[in-house]
């Protein structure tokens, strides 16, 4: 009656955790099968890329001291419950797969993310919410008891043998993280980010921008793949990496160097987007380190290269970030906002950064021509970026009825699968 229960409320709102007497007395592979393995495979069918994230108790042996038996198991009880509401409220369950105990300490949340790479920054914000909540509503039950919390994510992999494999070792690798202990996986993959880093062993794509009147290449925007056939090919295993073990600033500069190269080589003149995070652009060493970069590229321009935030979180609190973009731009570079439509966040940082060029989020475009509020959303858009002077971008344009929609609302500039995929930069042809 008990398991009855818990599927019964896992109908209700796509959410669940099997009691640990359960998962006592089952392998792994009996509670990876299902529910994960269907809602995960149903993501992949849809074009999502789905996140273990791992809430762990760091301090679970202390708290076990202080406590006798009964208050214990109501402690951890508490804890559970908490996640699972804090969950509820603050995450949309269209995004939820799972809610699931593996082991006594943590809970791991499965969640539905789109294969942009600024997920990854979507992911931290998630739980930094739910990490802050969590600890709120659990201190007014246990006020007396210091509470530690650790938190990782690891994107589960498309290319693995079995889909419960690569569940099993996404969870495995989101516990590393979240513990950072030593001998781990962790340190694995510290070391391969810290290698490709060092050799700069990435590879640079290029997604042509077009004129949406003309359907001429306007611009192209640099996108970044690990190294090919291994794990780390992916940008959000990459990048998502690279930010929990420290190393996302030094990957941002060696994509910004890639890019460079690659426009050198093939004589570019065409405008070059290339994506930083605002926890990059804040770091006191940008400046330096930008121009150190540029003074090996003397026939690029700054002028040539727009500098994309891609974060859909807030910038108020990242120190340096408004006055590095400030000098940025007096150098020469160009700013443009990511996201915007996407959330409040990104018309914080329109009117914070007040950029050169708008992108408005796929999530807006996609079905805009049979939703007639989502072209009203566009509108209003072309409205902020008119106050502002800013030139608009439209992402995600993955069909013709998408592009015509933008075509009559006047939008600047496109790029998307219609016009064109990720292909090697070019001088400036014409789309196929």
């Amino acid at each position: 009656m008990l398991l009855i229960h818990w599927l019964n409320s896992f109908r209700r709102w796509g959410k669940i955790a099997l009691p640990l007497k359960l998962i006592r007395y089952y392998p792994p592979q009996f509670i990876l099968r299902d529910p994960i393995s269907r809602g995960v495979k149903r993501s992949f069918k849809r074009g999502f890329e789905v996140a273990a994230i791992v809430f762990n108790i760091a301090n679970l042996t202390e708290i076990g001291n202080q406590l006798d038996e009964r208050n214990y198991k109501l402690f951890i009880k508490s804890f559970k419950n908490h996640v699972r509401q804090v969950i509820k409220n603050e995450v949309s369950s269209d995004e939820v797969l799972v809610l699931h105990d593996y082991h006594s300490d943590g809970v791991t949340l499965f969640l539905r993310v789109d294969h942009d790479w600024s997920s990854v920054s979507e992911i931290d914000v998630t739980m930094n919410t739910i990490l802050e909540n969590i600890e709120k509503s659990l201190k007014q039950d246990f006020s007396y008891i210091e509470i530690n919390f650790q938190c990782g994510y690891m994107f589960v992999e498309k290319k693995h043998n079995t889909l419960k494999d690569a569940i099993y070792k996404a969870h495995q690798q989101a516990q590393a993280m979240a513990e950072k202990r030593e001998q781990s996986k962790f340190n694995e993959m510290h070391y391969m980010i810290s290698k490709i880093v060092s050799q700069k062993g990435i590879r640079i794509l290029a997604q042509p921008i077009i004129d949406v009147q003309s359907k001429e290449i306007r611009a192209w925007e640099m996108l970044t793949r690990g190294p090919k056939d291994t794990f780390y090919e992916s940008p959000l295993q990459l990048f998502s990496i690279a930010r929990q073990t420290g190393m996302l600033y030094d990957l941002e500069l060696v994509v910004l160097e890639k890019a460079l190269e690659q426009v050198h080589s093939t004589g570019c003149r065409q405008d070059i987007f290339i994506n930083f995070t605002p926890v990059s652009l804040g770091n006191h060493n940008i400046i330096k380190d930008v121009k150190r970069i540029m003074a090996k590229y003397k026939s690029i321009p700054p002028s040539q290269i727009t500098l994309e935030i891609t974060e859909r979180d807030s910038i108020d609190e990242i120190e340096h970030l408004l006055h590095n973009v400030r000098t940025l731009r007096n150098y020469g570079f160009r700013l443009a906002v990511d996201d915007t439509g996407a959330g409040y966040a990104s018309f914080n940082t329109i009117s914070s950064v007040m950029p050169d060029i708008i992108k408005i989020d796929r999530s807006v475009i996609q079905d805009i021509d049979k939703n007639a509020v989502k072209e009203s959303m566009l509108k209003g858009l072309l409205l902020v970026a008119k106050e502002t002077g800013s030139l608009v971008v439209a992402e995600g344009i993955e069909n013709a009825e998408e592009a015509s929609v933008l075509s009559r609302n006047r939008v600047d500039l496109a790029q998307g699968y219609f016009f064109a995929r990720p292909n090697s930069l070019q001088k400036g042809l014409k789309p196929s």
